[in-house]
């Protein structure tokens, strides 16, 4: 797909909302960049949707808007002319498009201010939202086992979420079940834990399907400050220099690793 003004402009939502995965994308394979965009963007769009406005119900109406259009895109029928829906139900595939709905349903945590009830749906939230985008990916590029890298993307969910707490507290939300330092240290270590297994899987995840886990390429550095020095989360300072950041991502492009 060419890069029409639609696609452009979803390349520059994810340049300014989302440079991490910007940088992940343009380190991509130039074939890979439309569909890596269009999400990506649709990412950016749905993550916004529930701070969109103090009024409950109309946050709901934004995050039903983006549930109707993953509908639409599964159905195979026209989708609603919009900058990041009409690229994303031409590239997406139909059979991937209902993994909008959960996404969305997951979004709603960010709507109200209680916390989560435990683990379970922690875990579920991460999946959801994570896992969900990691796996549209990778499942629209190439050949992949799920497990693996949804397994990956939690530990790449983990990581992007300890990095959002002090906003998130700021907003007057709970992010932890268990802020203490104790508990924090556990956390980052099972992150760490599911990006060690789904290395160790990684025979399993083609090299094609391989370039959507890029985005996830400082997920361990990360995990690995919260569990040395976990008051870091809290600080907000957790992340790597923009010199680190970016060799380190290019080491693994170079190696179409992740």
């Amino acid at each position: 797909m060419q890069f029409d003004d639609a696609l452009t402009a979803c390349a520059q939502l994810v340049q300014h909302a989302d440079p991490d995965r910007f940088l992940a994308t343009m380190a991509a394979p130039v074939a890979a960049r439309p569909l890596l965009f269009a999400l990506y963007a649709f990412n950016v769009e749905l993550s916004r949707a529930p701070w969109a406005s103090t009024e409950t119900m109309i946050a709901e109406m934004r995050l039903q808007w983006w549930r109707d259009i993953g509908a639409e895109i599964a159905a195979g029928g026209p989708v609603r002319r919009h900058n990041v829906a009409t690229p994303l139900g031409q590239l997406l595939p139909r059979d991937l498009a209902q993994i909008i709905d959960p996404m969305a349903e997951a979004r709603r945590w960010d709507i109200y201010r209680d916390p989560f009830e435990d683990e379970v749906e922690f875990d579920r939230y991460i999946d959801a939202t994570s896992g969900g985008l990691m796996w549209m990916a990778a499942a629209s590029l190439g050949q992949a086992d799920e497990a693996t890298v949804r397994g990956f993307a939690y530990g790449v969910g983990l990581s992007n979420w300890m990095r959002a707490i002090p906003e998130l507290v700021a907003q007057k939300r709970i992010p932890l079940l268990d802020g203490t330092p104790q508990g924090v240290r556990e956390l980052a270590q099972k992150g760490l834990d599911r990006i060690a297994q789904a290395r160790r899987n990684r025979a399993l995840v083609s090299k094609h399907a391989g370039v959507a886990l890029l985005s996830g390429w400082q997920a361990q550095a990360i995990l690995t400050q919260a569990v040395q020095a976990p008051e870091r989360v809290a600080q907000g300072t957790l992340g790597q220099s923009e010199f680190r950041r970016r060799a380190s991502l290019m080491w693994l492009a170079a190696r179409a690793s992740w």
